[in-house]
């Protein structure tokens, strides 16, 4: 069980709801958001800012927390509903690519400091990680993690380090051969930074494996049902911190079955960081019609989706507190 100041408690308190269990929306997006807008119209600043302040506005009331960024996304966490805890996203908007190993990086002129000047209840930082990269890489990234690590113990708020595997050889990893590995480099980079060393307090994280290729759920069978539920029980033994499922852009629908399925195999699990599972239909309605038409979206559709994910979260996550003294 791991132990964390008072400080880094208070905070996690206004993150989670009654139960303890984490039920946040994501939508610290950036790079992301601007493609979705951009199949639609050449997309602008404006655009950003206010589809999230939208997304804020509406679905924070039925959300523990909302994560955010704070290029575009400060003065949606001003819109937020009064009792959401607030995250913020503490790396660049995606890596890179001229260089090899998707090395992090964070926002030029933020720290954790002026993250909880601004009102974050949290820290969260995305790295890439694939646990077969070659050592200089990834001791690279194991560096920059303590780093922050120790920044957020100093200023005693909570770090959510989510974690993105991948291969560095093979870079699509939708595919068959990909799904094939995708677990031990998910449970891998959990064990590795779940050591104390890092500091971090919850982890935001992949299921370990590819749903769409789990007996009953795909065309295709990489796994077996039971073979798929047997990994789902390890990832929960490989770390002793609090850790959240991220939703990975796949459908509301896919979502669910996959949490129910979690818990059917066991997984000790403490909640999600949903993004684009919830809102990514609303951008059509706000780009073509507009604010009014994106409002009743997110009123009517948008919200049956967080009340139904939250319906699904009471039946399958447990507290954070379980595993925080």
């Amino acid at each position: 069980m791991k132990k964390i100041s008072q400080g880094k408690r208070n905070h996690l308190k206004n993150i989670v709801d009654e139960n303890g269990r984490i039920g946040a929306l994501a939508i610290d997006q950036r790079g992301a958001l601007k493609k979705l807008i951009g199949q639609y119209r050449e997309t602008n600043d404006r655009d950003i800012v206010g589809f999230k302040e939208i997304v804020s506005k509406e679905l924070t009331p039925y959300a523990s927390a909302i994560l955010l960024d704070p290029e575009y996304g400060l003065p949606a966490a001003k819109d937020r509903a009064h009792n959401t805890g607030l995250l913020l996203a503490y790396e660049k908007t995606g890596y890179d690519s001229s260089l090899p190993g998707r090395l992090p990086d964070s926002l030029n002129t933020w720290s954790v400091k002026r993250l909880k000047e601004v009102g974050a209840d949290a820290c969260k930082f995305l790295l890439y990680y694939d646990v077969d990269e070659n050592e200089e890489i990834n001791e690279q990234k194991k560096a920059y993690i303590e780093r922050i690590g120790s920044e957020c113990l100093a200023e005693e708020l909570p770090f959510f380090l989510e974690i993105i595997s991948y291969d560095a050889i093979h870079s699509d990893t939708t595919t068959k051969e990909y799904a094939k590995i995708k677990p031990r480099k998910v449970i891998e980079a959990m064990q590795e930074f779940s050591k104390e060393r890092y500091h971090v307090d919850v982890l935001k994280v992949e299921v370990p494996v590819n749903m769409n290729f789990v007996e009953g759920f795909g065309k295709e069978a990489v796994y077996s049902r039971e073979e798929a539920k047997t990994f789902f029980l390890a990832q929960s033994a490989a770390t002793e911190r609090p850790f959240i499922f991220l939703s990975a852009g796949v459908s509301t629908e896919l979502f669910q079955q996959t949490l129910r399925f979690a818990h059917e195999a066991g997984s000790d699990f403490n909640g999600v960081l949903c993004g684009r599972a919830t809102w990514a239909e609303g951008v059509s309605p706000f780009v073509k019609e507009g604010n009014e038409a994106a409002v009743d979206w997110f009123q009517t559709i948008g919200k049956e989706k967080l009340h139904s994910l939250n319906n699904v979260l009471e039946q399958t996550a447990s507290s954070i507190f379980n595993k925080i003294q």
